[in-house]
């Protein structure tokens, strides 16, 4: 199954970072935040990525193709313009980046990657959030539940998009960057099936304002309840907090170790 990670966005409530590289390359620890979200899910069993790209994708480009120098020794022979890897700690990864324009709609971005996605459930999260969500229960909850789109639902005093839940765990209104004062927002760490493309108009979409909502109004989005830790970096504060998480050893998302 493939995880689809929304990559392409301007970032630009982290201005003091982001006017220097895409939001999803900014560092936690020595890694791109883009970096933990995949050894996520990677640590569930998912290695295919499908990265949709924009602002800056020649830096997201870079950062694979050059892998094997953030992750290994390596011997350059320059007489004979060969090199040599050692102690290879790449990933096994399988990971296709897509360019979906520079000012795409977040829905638009998801319809151009289409075709890398076939007719198979897949996954789809934001390149700039963090949480320690069990993945393979989500999945098992997607498939209990068979409704066309799953989401992951936080507690959150945050600006994202407010969702209205009840007991039966569908969402029944989906109301993108509401202000209240403690909410349950839509947290990424979505699944779909491709029935998903068919809600989505074209690059000018918003995927929360059109296809999310629509789905929550047809009963075909339900909310997995996820208490555990999450964190959007949106700001350098947001940022910060992650760095001292990781600087202390304990960092929540940290599933793989």
């Amino acid at each position: 199954m493939k995880v689809v990670i929304l990559a392409g966005g301007l970032g630009t409530r982290i201005s003091e970072e982001s006017h220097l590289r895409p939001k999803p390359m900014i560092e936690i620890g020595d890694k791109p935040i883009l970096w933990h979200i995949m050894k996520e899910y990677s640590h569930y069993g998912f290695n295919e990525f499908v990265i949709c790209l924009g602002y800056k994708q020649h830096m997201v480009k870079e950062f694979f193709a050059d892998y094997y120098l953030y992750a290994s020794d390596v011997t350059f022979d320059l007489e004979n313009n060969s090199m040599q890897v050692h102690n290879n700690n790449s990933e096994p990864w399988k990971v296709t980046l897509v360019d979906t324009g520079l000012h795409t709609m977040t829905g638009g971005r998801v319809k151009r990657i289409r075709q890398y996605i076939g007719d198979e459930t897949f996954m789809l999260t934001y390149g700039d959030g963090v949480c320690d969500v069990d993945i393979s229960k989500l999945l098992e909850f997607h498939k209990k539940c068979g409704k066309i789109g799953t989401l992951t639902a936080i507690s959150v005093d945050q600006r994202f998009g407010v969702l209205d839940l009840r007991d039966d765990n569908l969402v029944h209104e989906f109301a993108e960057k509401q202000e209240k004062d403690s909410s349950v927002v839509n947290g990424g760490y979505m699944v779909f099936e491709p029935a998903i493309f068919d809600y989505i108009d074209g690059d000018d979409t918003v995927f929360e304002k059109g296809p999310l909502s629509k789905l929550a109004s047809e009963g075909q989005l339900a909310a997995f309840h996820h208490t555990g830790f999450w964190k959007c970096m949106d700001t350098q504060r947001e940022k910060e907090q992650l760095e001292k998480l990781w600087a202390s050893g304990n960092a929540p998302w940290k599933v793989w170790d």
